[in-house]
């Protein structure tokens, strides 16, 4: 544990020195400020690459440079470096923290960061531990890429003492601000067509982007589905994500792609269809969207929606054609409304349907995506859809019209980087 203790000192800020934390993720960091000085475990989750770990390092910096916490009084470990790989199991993560707080001869409160913390066996239980920990004061902060880390024993053992916060990939005003671009259409066109993964924006040559991104959907595939769910046709799995991610946007049912895969004479079944499509979604690099009926205030079954965290994994492995950009524009604003901290449906009104059913708390907004407005049969779809749910919430419609028009009954017309 020495030898280990030694490297950990390099990846931690006990030297008085601060994290190279890149490019500031301001709106997580006062979320997530918010709640620092509590007990509640604060988890952090999202898909594999999209700045976890920075916005992690960033909450240390804070705690240092705008609370002046000690250095020293922070703890922080990152599975994904190979240097820890000893650290497999709980007790072994036991023994390097008793070892530190040894070392530093430790006396008052710790704030401890494990980064990828899914890697560690039995993880749970030493959270748990420090969390609850009474002749002690902990703080703990933990990040995972698989939904899964807020079920089973974590969730049953720290049900109601931990809160959740979902990382995404850069957003639009990220991504301007990174490349100190203004917002409007032009720059609009390339987030959608480069996506916002922020490791892609230092790599110049679109072939470079070409080959991170198959390198980190391989990742994804093969150790965070195959090995973890012990996945035996990698061949299927991979073509179930190449379906999803060509047909973005588009409705879709478990009987549907069956029959998709039967016709090109590939063998599947339900349970198989849908447990693969399960570990997609839990690692968040696709996100499936429910049916809501509008008079019956209920989740339908059946036929739901399928779009991707992230479209450089669309753009960059399957294309991009002009013919793309209507579903690539629903899929932006999908995820800018998951940003915004929106609970998102696909609303059914009769035989009607509303791209987008939007619901915070006591806040709805049903929302039309459209490319252009440039026929009449267009413009009555997508305000006429609108109007015929008879409520007050906010009802919009977004497209990429050059000119915006006037509010219509109540619809208000909107460029999509107008949203947020």
């Amino acid at each position: 544990m020495d030898s280990i203790l030694g490297e950990l000192k390099k990846y931690n800020c006990w030297d008085g020195k601060s994290f190279d934390a890149g490019y500031e993720r301001k709106d997580y960091l006062e979320q997530i400020a918010k709640f620092i000085n509590n007990k509640l475990v604060k988890v952090i989750i999202g898909q594999r690459r999209v700045g976890k770990s920075y916005v992690m390092r960033q909450i240390i910096n804070y705690l240092i440079e705008k609370m002046h916490i000690d250095p020293k009084h922070t703890f922080y470990l990152n599975k994904e470096y190979l240097v820890f790989d000893n650290i497999r199991t709980s007790k072994e993560l036991e023994q390097l923290f008793r070892k530190y707080l040894e070392h530093f001869n430790i006396s008052g409160k710790v704030y401890i960061f494990l980064d990828e913390v899914q890697h560690i066996e039995n993880w749970e239980s030493f959270v748990n531990s420090y969390s609850q920990e009474y002749t002690g004061d902990y703080e703990l902060f933990i990040t995972g890429s698989n939904s899964e880390l807020l079920s089973g024993e974590f969730a049953s053992l720290l049900s109601g003492r931990f809160i959740e916060f979902r990382i995404y990939s850069f957003s639009l005003f990220e991504y301007s601000g990174y490349k100190n671009l203004e917002i409007n259409k032009n720059t609009f066109l390339e987030y959608l067509k480069s996506g916002g993964m922020p490791e892609m924006f230092s790599l110049r040559e679109e072939e470079m982007q070409r080959h991170y991104i198959e390198s980190l959907k391989n990742t994804v595939i093969l150790r965070d589905i195959v090995q973890r769910n012990k996945v035996r046709d990698i061949a299927l799995l991979e073509d179930i994500f190449k379906y999803i991610t060509i047909n973005i946007g588009n409705l879709s049912s478990i009987s549907g792609i069956i029959k998709y895969f039967k016709n090109i004479r590939r063998k599947t079944n339900f349970e198989t269809l849908s447990s693969y499509i399960g570990c997609l979604r839990d690692t968040f690099i696709i996100h499936e969207v429910e049916r809501f009926n509008l008079k019956g205030k209920q989740i339908l079954s059946g036929e739901r929606k399928y779009y991707l965290g992230d479209l450089a994994f669309k753009n960059f492995l399957f294309g991009f054609s002009p013919a793309d950009i209507g579903n690539n524009l629903e899929n932006y604003i999908y995820m800018q409304l998951l940003r915004m901290g929106f609970e998102v449906f696909i609303g059914i009104l009769d035989n009607y349907e509303v791209d987008f059913v939007a619901i915070k708390r006591n806040k709805t907004i049903y929302i039309q995506v459209s490319y252009l407005l440039s026929e009449t049969r267009t413009i009555e779809r997508e305000f006429g859809n609108l109007l015929k749910i008879k409520d007050n919430h906010e009802k919009i419609v977004i497209t990429l019209d050059d000119m915006k028009f006037d509010n219509y009954e109540g619809i208000l017309h909107m460029h999509p980087w107008e949203l947020r």
